[in-house]
């Protein structure tokens, strides 16, 4: 019965990019961002000088932030992110009043009598008397009577809230199913459950558990309680995530290495991403060692040790986009940020002392602060959930506006164009922009009517005195002396509805110069440092191989279930035997 409302900020290595919320918005914006890389600039030694902070007013904040924004498009620069996850808020600190029973409302009647009993039991044991002694007459008569209480509430609090009808006619119905060797019920039986259920006067519910009940999927549980600290120090806590690379407008280049470690007491792992994006000719590659065992074992029977030292290619455009889209797109992108920055309220910028960043709650990474504390000058901006789903919808519709005029004909078909509507003629590049450009329509449609519903909702919810988290997203921005921007973090928070306090993602993304000694894969050979035709394998070209390889009859049983009911496999080389 609880709620499952999830806020999913998804970022590349700038906090400039925006979030995605959900599913439809991931797609769209890793196609629209997956290939921009935000630059940063050079990082100096600092010095702290909180009393020009002082001095500082929120529009100068503004101002200053975008001119160093804009500035570092043009600057190439080396990056490192560290991305950690903390839940520690959800169980510390927390009111052992508030927490109910059980998960659900409906159990909490049969589990707060459960509890209470077995805690009257371990009583019993520790005075070695047997529970149905005397001594624990008048407990257990008041356990009762408080069990039948909140059993009479729940089911008139139920019968008021929910659609009473529903429940006679499900009454009704397991009623005929028992008698139906007997009789046949008629749609007057029907009727009948229905007149009754109208006429049915629900018993009185006391203000205590109506409150209790109408707020109950917000409150915790000690299950909640326990989930939390489980996940806390067996995932979050082990799990360290980062990203590296540089970033070369000029050369029409950047890369990351992706990597994700759990270090625990007795496990510890690391896995590594190298890619590498080429502007110039609209190419991404992906270091094909990390999926060639299980393509080998799926797919791919005859692979072997091929992909051994060698990069996936994954040609953005296959030649039937229109000239020049990704300039236009890369323009439209930066256009789209400049106008929803110029947009936001002064409000949401401030200067704040370095100093000051140790004592922030929930507190910051402790591998994260020194570098944040050696700043010269602090920029925060600070969003509210509405504001940033705003900015997010302003950002998509200044895209979808400029592509649409500037390429009509990627958009006077895309109502044609369907998510699962997957065949040869629709694979190519420009079929994947006309989805995405219809995909984005449809959420700006839609957009403005979910930012109203939410905030209907929430008032809605406030009125009934509901528990309801704030998720706020805070950028903070380091400056060195030369006002020169030196790392900024995010911390975004995923709402909670059953505490008052939410889960935080804090990113860290520190910017230096570009060390020529310094490789862009120190974990990779010298010779594959750099892809090209030599050490890499065309993705294009090894899927229409390898469809050909199946329709010769040849192939694993996983690959030749998955290719057989694939259209674009079935309409390129027929049905796969």
């Amino acid at each position: 019965m609880k709620k499952a409302h999830q806020i999913i900020a998804s970022r590349l290595p700038s906090a400039s990019f925006p979030s995605v919320i959900n599913s439809h918005r991931l797609f769209a914006g890793t196609l629209i961002t997956g290939a921009l890389l935000l630059t940063g600039c050079q990082s100096t030694s600092l010095e702290q000088s909180n009393a020009i902070t002082a001095k500082q007013t929120p529009a100068a904040a503004k101002t200053a932030l975008a001119t160093a924004l804009q500035k570092q498009r043009r600057q190439s620069f080396s990056y490192h992110s560290n991305l950690e996850i903390s839940n520690e808020q959800q169980f510390s600190d927390v009111d052992s009043t508030q927490l109910v029973a059980s998960e659900y409302v409906d159990s909490y009647c049969d589990d707060s009598h459960d509890q209470a009993y077995g805690a009257l039991l371990t009583k019993a044991q520790a005075q070695h008397k047997d529970i149905a002694a005397t001594d624990y007459d008048d407990q257990r008569e008041a356990l009762k009577q408080s069990y039948l209480a909140c059993s009479a509430a729940y089911e008139a609090w139920r019968d008021a809230h929910y659609d009473s009808e529903s429940y006679a006619i499900d009454a009704a119905a397991e009623d005929v199913v028992d008698s139906v060797a007997e009789m046949e019920t008629t749609a007057s039986d029907m009727d009948s459950a229905r007149e009754a259920s109208a006429t049915t006067v629900s018993p009185y519910v006391s203000p205590y558990y109506e409150k209790l009940f109408n707020q109950y999927e917000n409150k915790q549980s000690k299950q909640d309680i326990k989930k939390s600290q489980l996940l806390d120090a067996y995932v979050l806590k082990p799990l360290s995530i980062n990203a590296q690379g540089i970033y070369q407008p000029m050369a029409g280049k950047a890369t990351m290495l992706v990597s994700a470690q759990y270090q625990a007491r007795n496990h510890q792992s690391s896995i590594n991403q190298p890619v590498y994006i080429d502007f110039k000719n609209g190419d991404i590659y992906l270091w094909a060692d990390n999926f060639a065992m299980l393509n080998s074992e799926l797919l791919d029977d005859k692979l072997g040790i091929k992909w051994r030292n060698k990069w996936l290619k994954l040609a953005i455009d296959d030649g039937t986009l229109p000239k020049g889209f990704g300039s236009e797109l890369i323009k439209s992108h930066f256009a789209a940020l400049d106008a929803t920055f110029d947009a936001a309220p002064v409000s949401q910028f401030d200067y704040v002392a370095p100093n000051t960043l140790a004592s922030l709650s929930p507190k910051l990474p402790a591998h994260q602060l020194p570098a944040m504390l050696a700043s010269n000058q602090v920029i925060r901006r600070v969003q509210s959930a509405e504001s940033y789903e705003q900015f997010y919808q302003d950002y998509m519709r200044i895209i979808y506006e400029r592509l649409s005029q500037r390429y009509p004909e990627l958009v006077k078909e895309s109502a044609a164009y369907e998510a699962g509507d997957t065949n040869a003629k629709k694979f190519t590049s420009k079929a994947l922009v006309q989805q995405m450009l219809a995909m984005i329509k449809n959420d700006i449609d839609s957009g403005s009517e979910t930012v109203d519903e939410t905030m209907a909702e929430a008032k809605e919810e406030t009125k009934e005195g509901t528990i309801l988290a704030k998720a706020e997203t805070q950028q903070l921005y380091g400056f060195d002396k030369r006002g020169q921007l030196k790392w900024q973090h995010l911390r975004s928070e995923l709402p909670s509805e059953t505490s008052s306090n939410n889960m935080v993602m804090d990113i860290l993304q520190q910017y230096s110069a570009i060390s020529t000694k310094d490789m862009a894969f120190p974990n990779l050979p010298n010779e594959v440092q750099v892809p090209n035709a030599s050490n890499s394998i065309d993705v294009r070209e090894y899927g229409s191989e390898l469809m050909q390889y199946y329709r010769d009859g040849n192939g694993t049983a996983m690959g030749k279930m998955m290719f057989s009911v694939m259209p674009m496999a079935k309409e390129k080389f027929g049905a796969i035997d």
